[in-house]
């Protein structure tokens, strides 16, 4: 996408700040510039390029600092942020607040006070415009937790009268418009995930685009890993909690607003040369600067009594734009036509640490950091009234009156101070330690781990000496992780969870959110109310037993109908039937099922996205899938079943059949030959058994599908990419349909003609020929066996044998008559080949007819079963039927004659004779029955079967498989 926005005719990023800034901070930052000035010329010998780099970052502080309108710099998830800001709100009382996420999100944000923090924010489009559709669908989200800067900033505004909350950065449509590769670069591309199996609540955001405020990482992998290195950490979350979270949490709001624009003009003036990334990022804030610009001059209201609120990384920006006082214009781009759903999504702990790459459990450790933070310091945070999951809601406050900020030329420089003084040697908490190590021994031992007494103390012990060994003042959660898995988990993991993983739980665990029924959109909401008989907590998480009894309870059949399309739209296991099924004509009375609606709330908002009930999600899917450019013959009638079966009526059914008409007409393959069978054969019984006549669209569907598999039988018993069982697919559908279609005006004499030009090469189509030219009489029964016997008796053709069994087996889909055969075939080879021939042969008989009939394995069973003799001690005895001898002097019509005069056939009809004579009544016959003893002088009711005895021989061979 080129949809970024243009910075005017002939102009270029500037990257330089301006001089009135450097001029005006050289008294306030005098004595940093010189000690950073000492510093570059004793690491370099002398003044160069580090000085240009550690001097500019003292410019990008005193620009920051001097800026009238207030500038709050954050990091994301950090609970030192959140301290300072929750102090400098209740400070301050700013009237407006501006806040850098998503400006298209703005209205959701007082519906958090209905959900169970952590939640996203999510933008979501299923349907784009102006986008590649491959992207489709978009999403973007934005997690809030707790510990977090911005909820700080958005329950004062919110929930204090007077303050305005305005967010200033990128629209949802822009964060796509400007970045070519499908969203941003995630941390998550930078640096690869701790190790550790990945919790299931890690998936909770799906494949959404994440934004966030503050990604303070280094964008430079050496620096990276420098800072690592040297600071005796693994990753880049141990070392943020160290050396920024730990000594900021004490630190007064000047301290901590020049600190954190130091380390976001760090790492902006180290980041690597990426030239869309930095685009990006100096365009997003030109957008946010040229927002702020807007509502000032719009609302009137003084930079004074604002307070912005942005990522420390883009605190510390250089382009011209920067600053209420910011000069050139900044056109931003037009939104494209994409219809954008919003609305809030569970998120989790591990869910935050997936999507940005942090590693697992520090947002746990931080949401306890931000716990331990807010009694030590008594600061009172704020919290959104009617928070789920909070205490009750106090009384709303009256808005204090603002307090006026210092002149900016008050700032005073408290970075030389900071940078000057070595850590502070804190006294070791010994009984906080002490509690850990109890705690997480007697978690272990609830794993099945055989700790004791002395692994207590010998976590306690080498959390010190790993503290030590860290130059640490004293043990961290990262030293206690590390000294817990050394003493405890060993080389064996007995349990389902790991060391780390209690850890991580005993820190707090992975608190999921949960969306309240009030914030939820009008989709999911009335799935819950529709669901209210069953009488469960819908919205808890876990699986929940549903038991639906529609006898006695009739008025749970409509909750039994939500849940069935509930399957059929959410992931698997959000509902999953244990008893119970709904097919085609077919419902159950009673059904059991497995309910996880709350673990799976996130799938259950999208689709409010989509529609306002579940039934127009569900038609809108079933048109999407039926006319989308990738519609296949069997899918649309795979559509028409599911709009059968869930939807109810004829409307949608009959417009999707019309569209799987057009879609067979216009395809030129057989590969989805089969499931077509399937599927038309299961609608047509359907149609028969449940409507007095059959739709139109079957009608027509039958008649077009008779005459294109007629066209395309000469050219698939020869293609190559057409396998034989859609071959035999098409045979199945062309015999199995053609009584009805020959009643609609079908010829029969096309599908002769199809059969007569067939010219297979290879065992498996020739057999499927042979059967083909059986069930149209080209080919009689006794002609296929002989041509079975030739195959066995040319040496040659006996190792392809098991191919044309093969295709024997393939044909029992469009003759299924031909069962007999197979197993005479089968019989046969295991009675002819000698071993040396057969068991070479046997392994490739199975395994052909393994990989490609095993579905009419059945079939063939059971017609051995009623072959072969049922006792063993008959074997010997036994002749397999096609050895069977004829009659002496009853072939033909004496064999008939021989089988009425014995009365063996006829014996029924005398035992009863009510049935024949309601016959002969409807036909207008009169006559009387003679006695069963005695023979009748004059076989009346015989004649044609003596004078044309190749009909009854023909019902015999049909009836017997003789």
């Amino acid at each position: 996408m080129t949809g970024s926005p243009t910075n005017g005719p002939g102009r270029t990023p500037s990257t330089k700040a301006p001089a009135s800034a450097n001029s005006s901070g050289q008294a306030s930052f005098a004595a940093l510039r010189e000690q950073l000035h000492e510093a570059a010329t004793s690491f370099a010998d002398g003044p160069g390029a580090l000085e240009g780099i550690l001097l500019g970052m003292v410019d990008d502080v005193d620009r920051a600092v001097r800026e009238p309108l207030e500038i709050f710099p954050v990091c994301h998830h950090s609970p030192a942020s959140a301290l300072a800001m929750a102090r400098r709100l209740r400070e301050k009382q700013p009237k407006v607040v501006y806040l850098e996420l998503c400006e298209d999100m703005a209205p959701l944000l007082d519906e958090l006070r209905n959900c169970r923090l952590p939640v996203a924010v999510q933008a979501f489009a299923s349907d784009v415009d102006g986008f590649p559709a491959e992207w489709a669908p978009l999403s973007v989200v934005a997690p809030i937790t707790e510990a977090s800067a911005e909820y700080q900033a958005i329950a004062y505004a919110l929930d204090t009268p007077g303050v305005e909350l305005v967010l200033v950065d990128r629209s949802s449509d822009h964060v796509f418009q400007w970045d070519s590769r499908h969203g941003e670069r995630t941390p998550q591309e930078q640096s690869p995930p701790a190790d550790g199996v990945p919790e299931p609540e890690a998936a909770l955001h799906g494949e959404a685009v994440g934004v966030e405020i503050g990604d303070l990482r280094p964008r430079f992998a050496e620096l990276e890993e420098h800072l690592l290195r040297h600071g005796k950490v693994r990753h880049w979350s141990e070392w943020w909690h160290q050396y920024v979270e730990v000594p900021l949490g004490d630190s007064d709001h000047d301290a901590y607003r020049q600190v954190m624009f130091l380390v976001g003009s760090l790492f902006r003036r180290l980041a690597p040369g990426d030239g869309d990334r930095v685009r990006v990022d100096e365009d997003r804030e030109r957008y946010m600067w040229t927002r702020i610009r807007e509502h000032l001059a719009a609302g009137g209201a003084a930079p004074e009594d604002c307070l912005y609120v942005c990522g420390a990384f883009h605190a510390a920006s250089r382009v011209e734009e920067f600053g209420v006082a910011g000069s050139g214009p900044f056109t931003i781009s037009a939104r494209s036509a994409t219809t954008w759903q919003h609305g809030l999504i569970p998120s989790s702990h591990a869910a935050i640490e997936a999507q940005f790459g942090l590693a697992p459990g520090s947002v746990s450790i931080a949401a306890t950091q931000w716990a331990k933070n807010l009694k030590r310091t008594r600061v009172q945070p704020y919290r959104l009234a009617g928070q789920d999951g909070g205490k009750k809601p106090r009384a709303t406050k009256k808005a204090a009156p603002a307090v006026a900020a210092p002149p900016p030329e008050a700032a005073e420089d408290r970075l030389s101070g900071f940078l000057r003084r070595p850590p502070v040697l804190d006294t070791l908490d010994e009984a906080e330690l002490l509690g850990w190590s109890v705690d997480i021994v007697r978690a272990a031992r609830r794993s099945g781990y055989l700790a004791s007494t002395a692994d207590a103390i010998a976590v306690f012990e080498t959390s010190i000496l790993l503290a030590g060994m860290r130059d640490r003042a004293k043990p961290t959660p990262y030293d206690f992780q590390d000294a817990a898995i050394t003493c405890i988990e060993k080389d064996a993991v007995p349990g389902r969870r790991d060391v780390r993983r209690l850890v991580e739980i005993m820190m707090g665990g992975d608190r999921i959110g949960r969306v309240g029924y009030d914030a939820l959109p009008p989709l999911a909401r009335d799935v819950h109310d529709r669901l209210a008989p069953l009488e469960l907590k819908l919205q808890q998480r876990g699986v929940q037993r549903a038991l639906l009894d529609m006898n006695s309870r009739p008025e749970l059949g409509a909750c039994s109908d939500v849940l069935w399309m509930l399957r059929r739209l959410m992931p698997h296991g959000a509902a999953r039937p244990i008893m119970g099924e709904r097919k085609l004509g077919e419902r159950s009375i009673q059904e059991s099922w497995d309910l996880a609606l709350g673990t799976h709330q996130r799938a259950l908002i999208e689709l409010g996205y989509e529609g306002v009930s579940i039934e127009q999600v569900l038609e809108q899917r079933l048109r999407r899938d039926a006319y989308g450019p990738r519609a296949t013959t069997a899918g649309v009638l795979a559509a028409v079943e599911d709009a059968t079966l869930y939807l109810g009526g004829r409307r949608l059914a009959d417009e999707l059949g019309a569209r799987a008409l057009e879609v067979l007409a216009a395809e030129r393959t057989v590969d989805g030959a089969p499931e077509v069978l399937r599927r038309v054969r299961g609608l047509l019984a359907y149609y028969r058994t449940a409507e007095p006549v059959l739709p139109p669209w079957v009608e027509s569907f039958v008649k077009a599908g008779y005459a294109h598999y007629c066209t395309l039988l000469p050219t698939a018993f020869t293609d190559e990419d057409a396998t034989v069982g859609q071959v035999a697919a098409m045979l199945g559908f062309l015999f199995s349909m053609e009584s009805l279609a020959l009643s609609l005006g079908c010829d029969r004499a096309q599908l002769e003609l199809a059969v007569a030009q067939s010219r297979p090469t290879d065992p498996e189509r020739t057999a499927l020929l042979w059967a083909a030219q059986v069930q149209l009489g080209a080919l009689s029964r006794a002609e296929l066996r002989e041509r079975c016997g030739e195959l066995l008796a040319n040496p040659m053709v006996v190792p392809a044998y098991p191919r044309y069994l093969s295709g024997f087996v393939h044909a029992l889909v469009p003759v299924p008559g031909l069962a007999d055969v197979v197993v005479e075939a089968v019989s046969n080879a295991f009675g002819r080949l000698p071993d040396p021939v057969l068991l070479p042969w046997l392994p490739s008989l199975i395994t052909t007819l393994r990989a490609g009939a095993a579905d009419l394995a059945p079939l063939l069973i059971r017609e051995a079963g009623r072959v072969f003799p049922a006792r063993l001690p008959a074997l010997d005895a036994w002749v397999p039927p096609w050895r069977e001898a004829p009659e002496e002097g009853a072939p033909g019509g004496d064999r008939m004659r021989a089988a009425g005069g014995g009365g063996r056939g006829a014996a029924l009809l005398f035992a009863h004779p009510g049935t024949l004579d309601a016959v002969a009544e409807l036909l207008g016959c009169d006559g009387a029955w003679a006695a069963a003893d005695e023979g009748p002088a004059d076989p009346a009711g015989a004649v044609l079967t003596a004078r044309h005895p190749d009909t009854a021989i023909a019902w015999e061979s049909l009836l017997t498989g003789s």
